[in-house]
C-alpha cells in the first residue's frame, strides 16, 4: 500500500479507540479497554514505521495527501489534508511509539482506578489530536490539533476532579494555554492576510524569495512564538506545567515527554523558513529560552516532590530547545526533542514506579534506600539521569552539546548560561536519584515491608526507554566523532533550515569537555552532599540563603501573577458585577419594567366600562383627527 493509502489510518485508529472506550467505559472489562486503548496506538505505530521506511526509499520526500475540501469562503480555501515528510514522519514515530509505551504502562498503573475506561478514552483522544497537529498540511489543521491537545490536557490533568486542587490545576493549564493560543491564532490571520494562503506548500516558497527583516514577518513570527510559549511552557507562561503534576503519572509522561509540550518546537521547526527571515524574533526566542532554562533549573534545585523536580526539569529542557531554535540550531533542537522524549518519558514512568511502590508517596524526604528493592526502576532511571545530565555516550550528551555549540557561535553569553544550566541539571537530577534510592529508608517499617518492584507491564516500557535513552544519540552522531549526522540530512528533505557550525574541531572538543566537566562536578557535589553527607531536606525548614528562598518559592511567580493579574481582574469583575451589571444594566431593564407597570396603572383607569365615556372619547378622537387634517392642508 502507498503512503497516501496508509496515512489516514494513523490518526483514525486512536480516534476509534476513543469512541469505543468512551462509549463502552462502563460495560467493557478493564482488560478489553486496555487491549483496545493500547492496541490502536500500537497499530498506528506499526503503520508509522512502514511510512517512515517508505519515505527513505522515496525520491519524493514530501507527500501532500488530500482528504476533502473543508472550508471554502471567498479567497479562503482550507482542505483537510496531511503532509507526510521527514519531519512529520519522525514525529509520528515519537507520538505513537512513546504513546504506546505509556498506554501499556497505564494498563497496570491505573488498573485499580474506577475511571479506567474514561482514562484510556482520553489518552486515545489526546494522541489523535497530537497526530492531527503534526500531520496538518496547513496552519488551520495544525491549529485544530493544537487546540485539541489543550482540551485533552485539561481533561487528563483534572482527571481526579473531585480534588479541588487538581481541578484548579487543570483550569490553570487551560487558561494559560488559551493566552498563548490567541497569539498563535492572530499569527495565522496575519499569515493569510500577507500570503493569501494558509497552506505550507504555498507560504514557504513565497517566503523563501523575501529579504530578512520584513516587519510583517517579524510580527507574524512573534505571534507564533507567543503561541509556542504557551504550549511549550516558556517564560512567562510556564507556571501551568509544574501544576500539571496533578494528573496521573502516565499523563505527566505523555504531556511532558514527547507530545504536547514539544508542539511549539515542532511548529517553529516546521516554519523555520519564516523564522530565519526574522532575526529579531530569533534573538527574542534565544533570550527567552536561555532565561527559562536557567530559572526552571534553579527552581528544581530545592523541590522535594519527585514529580515536581521532573516537571521543572522539563521546563528547563524546553528552554534549551528554544535556545537552539533562537540561534538557528533547528536540527539540534529537534534532535533534543527526540532524546528528551526517550529520557524524560523514562524518568516520569520511573517516578511513577517509585510512587506506585511507595503507595502514592511523592515526597523524596520520605523515601531513601529504595535501590535494593526497586532494582529495575533504579537502573533504568539512572540511565535516564545520566542522559539528561549530558554525560557521554548517552543520548542527551550529543543533542545538548549540538545546541551549546551553536549557542557559542552565536553568543558566548548564551553559551555560558547553557553550561551553567547543564551544571544545575546534573546536580538536581542526581540529587533526586540519591534522595530517592540511596541511604536508609525514611518511612515507617510497615510501609517498607510492602515496597516491591512494579509489575512487568510497568517495567518493560522502562527498559525499552532506557535502551533508547542510551543509544539515541546515534540518530545524529556528529562529524567530529566520525558520524554522518543522519538527522540533519533527513530533515533537509522537509525544508528545515540548516546552519553549519563554523567552529574548529579543537573548539568543539573544548566546548564538549567544558559541559561534561560541569556535569561531572555537579555529580560529585551531589554525591558528597546527599550520599556521603547523608543530607536530607527537613520538612518545614526555612531555606537559609536568598537564592534558596527564591528557588524553594519558585521565584514567587505565582504570587506575582496573582498580585498583578488575578487580583486586579477580580476587583474589576466585582466592579462590573456590582456597578455596571447590577445597578446600570439591571437598572435600565428593571426601570423599563417599572415604567411600563406604572404607566399601565394610569391607563387602565380609562377602561371604565361606561359606554357614554367611550362615545365621548370617540367623538373627541374624530375632532382631533379633523383638526390635524385641516391644519396639515392649510
Amino acid at each position: 500500500m502507498t503512503i497516501e493509502q496508509l496515512i489516514w489510518l494513523v490518526p483514525l485508529l486512536p480516534f476509534l479507540g476513543f469512541v469505543i472506550n468512551g462509549l463502552g467505559r462502563k460495560s467493557l472489562s478493564k482488560g478489553l479497554v486496555g487491549i483496545i486503548g493500547s492496541g490502536v496506538i500500537l497499530a498506528s505505530f506499526i503503520i508509522s514505521v512502514v511510512i517512515f521506511f517508505s519515505l527513505q526509499g522515496d525520491t519524493q520526500k514530501a507527500h501532500e495527501v488530500f482528504l476533502f475540501d473543508w472550508i471554502s469562503a471567498g479567497a479562503l480555501h482550507i482542505p483537510l489534508s496531511f503532509l507526510v515528510d521527514p519531519l512529520s514522519s519522525i514525529m509520528l514515530l515519537i507520538i505513537t511509539g512513546i504513546g504506546f509505551l505509556i498506554h501499556l504502562y497505564s494498563t497496570s498503573y491505573m488498573h485499580d482506578d474506577e475511571g479506567f475506561g474514561k482514562f484510556f478514552s482520553y489518552l486515545n483522544l489526546f494522541v489523535f489530536f497530537m497526530l492531527l497537529l503534526v500531520l496538518g498540511s496547513n496552519y488551520i489543521v495544525m491549529f485544530i490539533g493544537w487546540e485539541g491537545v489543550g482540551l485533552c490536557s485539561y481533561l487528563l490533568i483534572g482527571f481526579w476532579y473531585t480534588n479541588s486542587a487538581y481541578a484548579s490545576a487543570a483550569k490553570k493549564a487551560f487558561v494559560m494555554n488559551r493566552i498563548g493560543d490567541l497569539g498563535f491564532l492572530l499569527g495565522v490571520f496575519l499569515i493569510f492576510n500577507f500570503f493569501g494562503s494558509l497552506e505550507f506548500s504555498k507560504i514557504f516558497p513565497q517566503a523563501a524569495n523575501m529579504l530578512p527583516g520584513n516587519n510583517t514577518l517579524v510580527l507574524i513570527t512573534i505571534l507564533l512564538f507567543i503561541g509556542a510559549c504557551g504550549k511549550s511552557a516558556q517564560l512567562p507562561l510556564f507556571t501551568w506545567l509544574p501544576d500539571a503534576m496533578a494528573g496521573p503519572t502516565p499523563v505527566s509522561a505523555l504531556i511532558h515527554a514527547a507530545t504536547m509540550v514539544t508542539a511549539g518546537i515542532y511548529m517553529i521547526a516546521r516554519s523555520s523558513v519564516l523564522f530565519d527571515l526574522a532575526p529579531l524574533t530569533q534573538h527574542i526566542i534565544a533570550i527567552v529560552g536561555a532565561a527559562t532554562a536557567l530559572v526552571a533549573a534553579i527552581i528544581a534545585l530545592t523541590q522535594t516532590d519527585i514529580k515536581k523536580v521532573l516537571a521543572y526539569s522539563t521546563v528547563s529542557q524546553l528552554g534549551y530547545m528554544f535556545l537552539g531554535l533562537g540561534v538557528g540550531a533547528y536540527t539540534g533542537s529537534f534532535f533534543h526533542v527526540l532524546t528528551h522524549a526517550f529520557f524524560k518519558a523514562l524518568l516520569f514512568l520511573g517516578a511513577g514506579s517509585v510512587i506506585h511502590a511507595m503507595h502514592h508517596e511523592q515526597d523524596m524526604r520520605h523515601m531513601g534506600g529504595l535501590r535494593s528493592k526497586l532494582k529495575t526502576t533504579f537502573a533504568t532511571m539512572m540511565i535516564g539521569t545520566i542522559a539528561i545530565a549530558g554525560l557521554p555516550p548517552f543520548s542527551g550528551f550529543f543533542s545538548k552539546d549540538e545546541i551549546l555549540a551553536h549557542a557559542f557561535q552565536a553568543s558566548p553569553v548564551l553559551w555560558g548560561i547553557g553550561v551553567l544550566t547543564a551544571f544545575l541539571t546534573a546536580f538536581y537530577m542526581f540529587r533526586m536519584m540519591f534522595l530517592t534510592f540511596s541511604g536508609k529508608y525514611r518511612g515507617t517499617h510497615h510501609a517498607e515491608s510492602h515496597i516491591h518492584e512494579s509489575p512487568a507491564a510497568m517495567t518493560l516500557p522502562l527498559v525499552i526507554l532506557a535502551v533508547l535513552a542510551a543509544i539515541g544519540g546515534a540518530i545524529n552522531f556528529p562529524h567530529i566523532f566520525g558520524g554522518n549526522e543522519w538527522l540533519a540530512h533527513w530533515l533537509t528533505g522537509a525544508g528545515v533550515a540548516q546552519h553549519e557550525l563554523d567552529l574548529s574541531h579543537s573548539t568543539e572538543l573544548a566546548l564538549m569537555g567544558t559541559s561534561v566537566a560541569a556535569a561531572v562536578i555537579a555529580l560529585l557535589y551531589a554525591y558528597t552532599k546527599y550520599v556521603k553527607g547523608a543530607h536530607v531536606p527537613v520538612a518545614d525548614e526555612a531555606p537559609r540563603s536568598a537564592l534558596a528562598k527564591l528557588s524553594y518559592n519558585k521565584f514567587y511567580l505565582d504570587e506575582i501573577y496573582d498580585f498583578i493579574i488575578t487580583r486586579p481582574l477580580d476587583i474589576l469583575s466585582k466592579f462590573f458585577y456590582r456597578i455596571i451589571d447590577n445597578k446600570f444594566i439591571d437598572g435600565i431593564v428593571n426601570g423599563l419594567g417599572w415604567g411600563t407597570n406604572e404607566a399601565s396603572k394610569g391607563l387602565r383607569l380609562l377602561q371604565s366600562g361606561n359606554v357614554g365615556f367611550y362615545l365621548f372619547m370617540m367623538v373627541f378622537g374624530i375632532i382631533a383627527l379633523l383638526i390635524y387634517t385641516f391644519s396639515y392642508i392649510l
